[in-house]
């Protein structure tokens, strides 16, 4: 149901701006597509990395599967923060519209900008190549050509996506129920045919100083919530739910708990099968868990696991990176002709703008150095997405609010203190790419006043 502006008032500082998308959208898409669309998204590759990450810096199996349980509950929080505004503003563009309404519509431009620019294609570049070299591995290609391979891995996927909406969440759901599934199968196998790893499961703690075991946990926490990216995606596609008030606050909640038990379970079946000592290289903790559990079949079931993952994450963040991108264009910020829709009623240039973007970043080679710059952007837009449910509340009290984050005002400040610290941390460790970062966000000002500008002229 569209949200109507409402008259400003002294607490009410800016009105609500006009909505210019809802019109060309259908609200069409389930709870059962949404909670897919963001189980899908995340825990794409790193799936199979993360966990050997975790656990060399916790050291036991069981402060592994804490420090996955207490991403998860962090990541809920920002979930629970974004399900409240996306339940308040059921609009194409998710975190632009929040940062928008909260902040200021230069603060909706950047996170538009950054996302459709670097973040979102970078990641489908990113994913695509994982997913092609696994299916080189799987058939035993060798090297070919991978980058080609990817590039047109990546415009299949979006030409599938532009064909309609029922069909491409369609898609999108059978690729994400095929992940879950093998990955339960995968971890059912590695608990079933393992047990050489039960000594990882001998401690809570290492026989480690408290520090170094604090510090380790922290380290293994932060590379969980990393590995989480992708949560938000629901809320790109408000625009296109049945009823966004119900719809969106459980999907944000069912993925990121069903995400978060998925993955306990299948990192513990790898600790659990392979021997104490563990993987020479953690990011082979997948392979070499399935391999000693089952031989050559394990680690060609590991492989088609990564292969759907890698689909579904891809599939994922095509169609929702798509819907932020049409909801820049039909604000001015980008062409006019980037927000048409198609016969189906899906933004399809949009698509193939992020689509194509991506595939000409997977010949360059430089999509894994983007997204590192971006790193910072990631935290800072986290933190600012999280704050926005207090700052909304107190500008905008008469906007309706049909869901509320529980534990306000503590939920959403705990995920913005998070967030936070990481980006200062980021700031701290790798202070070049994270200058770097910000100058793609301030790249984006010049383009902002120029769209600004057309808009005041036409």
């Amino acid at each position: 149901m569209p949200i109507t502006a409402l008259p400003p008032t002294p607490k009410d500082l800016a009105p609500l701006p006009p909505e210019p998308d809802d019109a060309l959208l259908t609200r069409e898409l389930t709870l059962t597509d949404a909670t897919l669309l963001n189980a899908g998204v995340m825990q794409g590759a790193t799936l199979f990395i993360v966990p050997g990450i975790v656990f060399a810096n916790t050291g036991t199996a069981w402060l592994a599967a804490l420090a996955w349980i207490c991403a998860g509950a962090l990541t809920w929080c920002g979930a629970a923060a974004f399900a409240e505004l996306g339940a308040r503003y059921p609009r194409a563009g998710g975190p632009l519209v929040f940062l928008e309404r909260a902040y200021s519509p230069f603060w909706g431009f950047a996170v538009g900008w950054t996302l459709v620019t670097v973040i979102q294609p970078a990641s489908i570049a990113a994913v695509a190549v994982a997913c092609v070299t696994y299916v080189e591995a799987l058939l035993a290609l060798g090297a070919t050509q991978t980058t080609g391979g990817a590039a047109v891995l990546i415009m299949a996927v979006t030409a599938g996506h532009v064909a309609g909406l029922r069909r491409s969440a369609t898609a999108q759901n059978v690729l994400t129920s095929t992940k879950v599934t093998l990955l339960i199968v995968v971890a059912v196998s590695c608990f079933w045919f393992g047990g050489d790893g039960a000594g990882a499961f001998g401690a809570l703690v290492p026989a480690a100083p408290l520090t170094r075991t604090v510090a380790g946990f922290g380290a293994a926490v932060a590379a969980a919530l990393w590995a989480f990216s992708g949560w938000t995606s629901a809320t790109f596609v408000g625009g296109e739910l049945r009823t966004p008030a119900t719809t969106l606050p459980r999907a944000m909640t069912y993925s990121v708990l069903g995400v978060t038990a998925l993955t306990v379970l299948v990192t513990l079946g790898f600790l659990w099968a392979l021997p104490t000592s563990g993987p020479a290289d953690p990011d082979r903790l997948a392979l070499d868990a399935a391999g000693h559990a089952l031989g050559t079949f394990g680690e060609r079931l590991v492989a088609a696991a990564v292969i759907v993952s890698c689909l579904a994450a891809i599939s994922g963040l095509v169609f929702s990176g798509s819907r932020l991108l049409f909801a820049m264009a039909r604000r001015g910020w980008f062409p006019a002709h980037v927000g048409a829709t198609g016969g189906g009623r899906v933004p399809r240039n949009a698509m193939l703008y992020l689509g194509g973007w991506a595939s000409v970043l997977t010949f360059t080679g430089r999509y894994d150095q983007l997204f590192t710059y971006a790193v910072v952007a990631v935290w800072l837009f986290a933190m600012l997405g999280g704050l926005a449910v207090i700052v909304v509340r107190h500008r905008h009290p008469n906007d309706s609010r049909p869901y509320e984050v529980p534990g306000y005002p503590y939920v959403p400040a705990i995920f913005g203190v998070v967030s936070w610290a990481l980006m200062l941390q980021t700031l701290w460790t790798s202070p070049v790419q994270a200058l770097i970062g910000a100058l793609v966000v301030l790249a984006g000002l010049p383009v902002y006043r120029y769209y600004r500008k057309q808009r005041a002229e036409g």
